[in-house]
C-alpha cells in the first residue's frame, strides 16, 4: 500500500477519533475526496516543475503515533528562543505537550486547534475564517482533512499582544517514520498587532515528514509579525503552506530562515483585500549536502494604492538544490500598485544548482513593479581586498556571505531573533563571528 492508499484508508478511522457532529466534519470529507482525485504533486505541475517528492514520500509514515514520548525542557531549550518571555504553543509527535506550553485566554485567545473546533464559543471564528483562503491543492487539502491539532490565535480588535507567541513542533523518533499535519489558525482584528515563531524541529535521524497549513488573517489596520525557523534534521522534510489574507491598511510580514532539514517546500500566498496594504517577503536559505529548498511564492495585489517587497537571499553548497518560484499578480483595479521582487543567489560548489523564476502579471496601467534575480559566485575583488588586509579566506568568504543577507536580517524586529539567526548562520558557514549583525 503506497502513502496515498494508506492516507485515504485512514481517514475513516480518524473520523472515527474526532467529533462527527464538528463544525468542519464536512470540511474534511470534501477535502479528503480532492486529495484522493489529486493525489501528491508531480515534477508533471507546473508549480512542481523543479521539486520531486519521489524520495520522501518511500517511507512508511505512521500516521497516528502509537507512542507518547514526553520531552523534558532542559532538553530541548535550546530550540526555543529563550531569552525573552513568550507565550508557547508546543507539540511533540502531534501532541499538545502542556508542560512546556504557557497559553493564555487573558484578552487574547492562544491555544489549542482542537479547543477552537471542539467549544461553541469559538464557533462564530470557526464558521467565518477557518479554510476560507486555503488553496484546494492536494496537500492543502489532505491537512484539511485531517485538521485536528495546531495553534488557534485570536487577537480581538485594538489589542496588543504582550508578548510574541512561539509555536514548536518536535518529533521524538518514537516512530521509524512519522507525518504530521498541524494546522494553524491567525485572526487579528482591527488595529491590533502580533509577533509569532514557528519552528519543526525533530530530536533524531528518523524520517519525518510534515505537511502544515496556516491561515492568516490581518483585519483593517492590523500588524503580523511571523518568523519561520526552519533548521532541522537532514531526515526530516516540511511542506508549509501559509495563506494571509489582508484588509485595508494593514501590515504583515513574513520572514523565512531555511538552513536544515532534507525537503523544505514553502508555499507562502499574500492576498490584499483593501486599499495602503504593505506586505513584506524575506527570506535567507544555507544549505549543503544534498538539501532541498523550495520557496513559492505569490502576491495578489486586488485592491490600489499597495506595497508587497520580496527579498530572497540564496547561498548553496555541495550538491544542494534551491527553487525559487515568485509571483507578483497585479490585478486592473490594482492601480498605483508598489511592488518590488529579487532573488540573489550564491553558489559555492560547482554541484550545487539553483531553479528560479521571477514573474509579473500585470493588468494595471499605472503602477511600479520590478522584478530579478542573480546567480553567481563570492565577489572577487572583495575577497582580495580583505585578504590584503590579512583576513583569512574562510572569515572572509563567511564576512561576505554575511554582509550578503544582511539587509534581510535588517529588518527583523525581535532582536533575540535577529541574534539567533547569526549564530546558526555563523554555525553553518563554520566561523566564529566577534559580532551580530
Amino acid at each position: 500500500m503506497d502513502l496515498k492508499e494508506k492516507l485515504i484508508s485512514s481517514f475513516m478511522a480518524f473520523e472515527n477519533l474526532v467529533d462527527v457532529d464538528s463544525p468542519v466534519h464536512d470540511v474534511r470529507s470534501e477535502a479528503i475526496k480532492v486529495f484522493e482525485t489529486q493525489g501528491f504533486p508531480s515534477k508533471k505541475e507546473e508549480a512542481w516543475k523543479y521539486t520531486s517528492l519521489n524520495s520522501i514520500l518511500k517511507h512508511d509514515y505512521s500516521v497516528f503515533p502509537k507512542h507518547e514520548n514526553t520531552v523534558e525542557y532542559n532538553d530541548v531549550k535550546k530550540y526555543f528562543i529563550h531569552d525573552i518571555d513568550t507565550y508557547k504553543i508546543v507539540f511533540i509527535d502531534g501532541k499538545y505537550a502542556s508542560h512546556l506550553s504557557q497559553t493564555t485566554h487573558d484578552g487574547i485567545d492562544v491555544c489549542l486547534m482542537s479547543s477552537a473546533l471542539a467549544k461553541p464559543k469559538y464557533q462564530l471564528i470557526i464558521e467565518n475564517y477557518f479554510n476560507k483562503i486555503a488553496t484546494k491543492d492536494s496537500l492543502t487539502s489532505l491537512n484539511t482533512a485531517f485538521s485536528s491539532e495546531g495553534a488557534y490565535i485570536h487577537i480581538p480588535k485594538n489589542k496588543l499582544a504582550a508578548k510574541p507567541i512561539q509555536i514548536i513542533h518536535f518529533s521524538t523518533g518514537s516512530e521509524s517514520a512519522l507525518m504530521n499535519q498541524p494546522r494553524n489558525l491567525i485572526v487579528v482584528d482591527e488595529n491590533s498587532h502580533v509577533q509569532i515563531i514557528e519552528r519543526h524541529q525533530s530530536l533524531t535521524d528518523n524520517p519525518v515528514l510534515t505537511n502544515s497549513v496556516t491561515e492568516i488573517y490581518a483585519n483593517k489596520r492590523a500588524i503580523v509579525d511571523y518568523y519561520k525557523i526552519q533548521n532541522d534534521n537532514e531526515n526530516a522534510s516540511l511542506i508549509d503552506n501559509t495563506f494571509i489574507n489582508q484588509k485595508q491598511e494593514s501590515v504583515a510580514s513574513t520572514h523565512t530562515f531555511s538552513f536544515g532539514g532534507k525537503l523544505t517546500r514553502n508555499n507562502l500566498n499574500f492576498y490584499q483585500n483593501g486599499e495602503r496594504i504593505d506586505s513584506t517577503l524575506k527570506g535567507v536559505t544555507i544549505i549543503g549536502s544534498k538539501q532541498h529548498v523550495d520557496h513559492n511564492t505569490l502576491v495578489h495585489h486586488i485592491q490600489p494604492n499597495c506595497e508587497s517587497h520580496q527579498d530572497y537571499k540564496g547561498i548553496f553548497g555541495d550538491s544542494a538544490t534551491g527553487v525559487f518560484n515568485g509571483k507578483v499578480l497585479v490585478e486592473k483595479e490594482a492601480q498605483k500598485t508598489n511592488a518590488f521582487q529579487a532573488n540573489n543567489n550564491i553558489l559555492v560548489s560547482d554541484k550545487a544548482s539553483i531553479n528560479t523564476k521571477p514573474q509579473l502579471e500585470i493588468f494595471a496601467d499605472d503602477v511600479k513593479c520590478s522584478h530579478g534575480c542573480t546567480i553567481g559566485q563570492l565577489d572577487e575583488s572583495a575577497m582580495f581586498y580583505m585578504r590584503s588586509r590579512g583576513i583569512p579566506e574562510k572569515e572572509a568568504k563567511a564576512l561576505l556571505m554575511y554582509a550578503f543577507s544582511n539587509n534581510v536580517l535588517s529588518s527583523v524586529k525581535i532582536p533575540e531573533i535577529k541574534q539567533r539567526i547569526t549564530k546558526i548562520i555563523a554555525t553553518k558557514l563554520g566561523v566564529d563571528i566577534g559580532f551580530d549583525l
